[in-house]
Order: C-alpha cells, then sequence, then structure tokens
C-alpha cells in the first residue's frame, strides 16, 4: 500500500483577517498557497468553502479566530523542504506579528493511504491524539517524525 503524508497547522489571529496589523499576512496568503502548489510533492490542500453559511474549520474547532492548514504531501520531505526552504520561511518568522502564541500543539503530521484526502476532524483528532499522548506514529511533528512502516505497525496494533 502507497502513503503520503497529511499535515495540519492552526493558529489564532490577534485580530480579524481584514484588520490592518494582519494586512502584510493576507496580502501574502495567495502567493505562498501558489509556492505550496507548485512545488515537488505537494498533492492537495483544504480550501473552505466560502459559500458555506458557517465555515467548517469554525465548526470543527469552535473558534472563529483559528485558522488552519491541512494539506497533503508525497513525503515529510517534501513538506519540510516547502516550509523551511523556500519564501514560505520569511513569512513563518513574522507569525509573532499575526498569531496568539499557541497554548498546546498546534501542529501535526500522520501518514494516509495514497489518494484519501483528510477531514478537518481527522486532522483535530489527531493533532488531540498529539496533545495526549505525545509524539507516536499515529500523530507526529518534525522534531520526532516516523516512518511509514513505523505507522503502519503502531495502527495495526491497535487493531488487535
Amino acid at each position: 500500500m502507497v502513503y503520503q503524508l497529511a499535515q495540519l497547522n492552526i493558529a489564532r489571529l490577534q485580530a480579524p483577517l481584514d484588520h490592518p496589523q494582519l494586512s502584510e499576512f493576507v496580502n501574502n496568503v495567495d502567493r505562498i498557497n501558489a509556492l505550496a502548489e507548485k512545488c515537488p510533492g505537494f498533492v492537495w490542500r483544504y480550501i473552505s468553502n466560502p459559500n458555506a453559511d458557517l465555515n467548517e474549520a469554525i465548526q470543527v474547532f469552535h473558534d472563529p479566530m483559528l485558522i488552519v492548514n491541512l494539506s497533503v504531501w508525497e513525503t515529510l520531505d517534501h513538506l519540510f523542504k516547502y516550509t523551511y526552504r523556500t519564501d514560505h520561511v520569511e513569512i513563518f518568522r513574522k507569525r509573532k506579528q499575526w498569531f496568539h502564541k499557541f497554548e498546546g500543539r498546534h501542529m501535526v503530521c500522520w501518514y494516509l493511504q495514497k489518494g484519501m484526502i483528510p477531514t478537518l476532524q481527522e486532522a483535530k483528532d489527531r493533532l488531540q491524539h498529539l496533545e495526549e499522548h505525545g509524539e507516536t506514529p499515529f500523530a507526529f511533528t518534525f522534531k520526532k517524525s516516523f516512518t511509514v512502516q513505523e505507522a503502519a505497525s503502531f495502527v495495526n496494533s491497535y487493531k488487535q
């Protein structure tokens, strides 16, 4: 079975998106998203439905000031290179200007079968698992990553 990597990153805004404090961030979102989509290894990213009565992310996370980035990459290495070796890093370094310091975990990675698209609820569940159990092959970060084989063994041990 072939796997890919899913990742969730959340952040709590210091002000509404239309506030001048966030203008630099907002003005760069499309550019940084386009950069991700052109990077080697990029597969998919969550795009909220602007026509929905209530944003799905707000429904799942219960916080209108929380923004989410959910994406799928071919490998952890592809995600790492995009995050730290492209223009994304310049925006990442300025995050304290726009986002509150997050209490608890704000980023999680996990493997999923190729072709599968993660849901926001699944992503939230993985983040909660990381918060409650620390880094495991089921939910991890760049700091302590696991292989696909370790993840498969871990999940199979839970099924037995």
